[in-house]
């Protein structure tokens, strides 16, 4: 891992966390390893070899343009579920047609952007069919699309985020398959050219993805038995991260891969959505501690960051690392570590047991690279933090903090 500790002080690749908290003024912050996020991707890419796929980066999990345009020079397509999603991918330099909008409620504007690029457009719903068609119509231009099938597999996995069961928002009814296959075929300017399922995220099991690959692979054949010519299965994303540290063995890429690939046939490439497994463990972030207090039984350590800045542990009662990066020598007690947002669901962990830090101790939240930094807030009226990323030995300042002036200038109508 690039996040290691050498003589009581957390490294990242070969420069000191403390060190650079010592020269940056804001606090908190975000913290990158560039060489983490490249192996995670070369992970996908050596686990497909021998398999035609397209990697899709699901741009949700992280939208920092500079990681987004390292990934685009490592290969990667990209995966959207925004029209200005769409838009950073094309300013990152992804091909449009190496893209997939996803989406179960994507507006006219969205969709008429994604097929005027050639994007390949995700089939969501009978309404969703025919917005698709209308924009399609609107510009006279044929859009290719996949439908997105809910194949009813738990992936055992928090509520919010199973995205593949039966009474999920996402995707289409099997039972109504056909009745989309006549329509599509009814319309000249819609290519059908695959299908979709996405399980969840933060799954742990790869027999899930079998299953689902199995059933996947079955609707591509009724579907190919109606005369369409599909090009593409889309598995989804959805593969989890070691958030715990304990030592759990979490599936690779490979052993994703390697259990569906007897299930592949050669005449269908697979697209592939992952997005935390990118770029989830590349990150920390980095606080400083306010101070300790206790009320009745509980001991609180306070820092400067908070739910505004990362949320995943409030939203998804979501269990992140934390750890100190430099020595700590007070007593052991078990603590909930929280922020000053006026919330009492404002917290980054609970019952911790940490040593008691001295004020402005430097404490890190372990796996921020996905869905943290996209989900924050200005809740509290709190300025969303800068974002910097180290390369072997060198730091560079990859998004800044956003200022209360800028904030007031958003009401200068």
């Amino acid at each position: 891992m690039k996040f290691h500790f050498k003589n009581g002080y957390l490294y990242c690749e070969k420069l000191k966390i403390k060190d650079i908290q010592d020269q940056i003024p804001e606090s908190p912050f975000y913290l990158y390893s560039l060489t983490q996020i490249t192996e995670n991707y070369n992970a996908y890419q050596t686990a497909l070899e021998g398999v035609e796929s397209i990697i899709g980066y699901a741009i949700k999990a992280n939208n920092n343009l500079t990681i987004l345009k390292h990934l685009r020079e490592l290969g990667s397509g990209a995966v959207l579920v925004s029209g200005n999603e769409l838009r950073i991918a094309l300013a990152a330099g992804f091909d449009p047609k190496r893209t997939v909008l996803n989406g179960n409620g994507k507006t006219i504007s969205e969709l008429i952007l994604a097929a005027e690029h050639e994007v390949m457009i995700n089939i969501d719903s009978e309404f969703d069919l025919e917005h698709v068609r209308e924009a399609a119509r609107e510009i006279g231009k044929v859009a290719n699309v996949l439908i997105r099938i809910n194949p009813d597999v738990d992936p055992e996995v928090h509520a919010y985020v199973s995205t593949g069961i039966k009474n999920s928002k996402f995707g289409i009814r099997n039972e109504r398959l056909h009745w989309f296959l006549d329509q599509i075929q009814a319309e000249p300017l819609l290519n059908l050219v695959g299908v979709h399922c996405h399980l969840g995220s933060t799954i742990k099991k790869v027999r899930i993805f079998r299953d689902a690959t199995i059933l996947m692979m079955e609707f591509i054949e009724t579907i190919r038995d109606a005369g369409f010519d599909l090009r593409y299965l889309n598995i989804g994303g959805g593969l989890g991260i070691d958030y715990e540290k304990t030592g759990e063995s979490i599936p690779t890429p490979s052993h994703l891969i390697d259990s569906i690939r007897d299930v592949l046939t050669d005449d269908i490439g697979l697209i592939i959505e992952p997005g935390r497994s990118i770029i989830g463990n590349s990150s920390v972030l980095v606080n400083r501690v306010t101070g300790v207090k206790t009320n009745g039984n509980k001991h609180f350590i306070v820092i400067d960051g908070s739910m505004a800045e990362l949320i995943r542990p409030s939203l998804y009662d979501a269990y992140q690392h934390i750890d100190f990066i430099e020595p700590v020598d007070g007593e052991v007690i078990t603590y909930d570590v929280v922020g000053p947002v006026c919330e009492s669901a404002d917290f980054l962990g609970k019952d911790r047991a940490l040593p008691t830090p001295h004020e402005g101790a430097g404490l890190v939240v372990y796996d921020a690279g996905a869905y943290c930094y996209a989900m924050s807030s200005n809740y509290n009226l709190k300025m969303r933090p800068p974002e910097y990323l180290v390369d072997n030995d060198r730091l560079t300042q990859i998004r800044r903090s956003e200022t209360f002036e800028e904030h007031m200038r958003l009401f200068e109508v």
